[in-house]
């Protein structure tokens, strides 16, 4: 959030210094973007009976990176039922990644 620009220094294979944080967190956010990148997602889910076609979701957790493409194939083909309450976790455990997808906003039913 303070937007720093942040070098990382590597020594051999292992993170060295990490210049230009101006806290903790933007130290240990560099270092686990160099080593283990993680990411949230934000999209939509087809919503059947509602009185809007879509629901909005997110995860609860980040998920490797590496795995954003395989998680969104997964939500693509999903299809949930109106109502749908803000909150409610529409895929529990995604893919085994400890991740839940959970809808941002309430659809009532047609």
């Amino acid at each position: 959030p303070n937007s720093c620009d942040i070098e990382v220094m590597f020594e051999g294979n292992a993170i060295g210094t990490v210049n230009g944080a101006s806290c903790s967190k933007g130290i240990e956010y560099a270092k686990n973007e160099m080593v283990h990148p993680m990411r949230t997602i934000t999209t939509s889910v087809f919503v059947q009976q509602g009185i809007v076609p879509l629901v909005s979701v997110k995860l609860d957790t980040p998920i490797p990176k590496e795995k954003i493409f395989e998680v969104m194939n997964f939500i693509r083909d999903i299809k949930v039922t109106a109502p749908v309450i803000s909150g409610q976790i529409i895929i529990a455990n995604i893919l085994g990644l400890k991740s839940n997808v959970v809808a941002t906003k309430t659809v009532e039913k047609v």
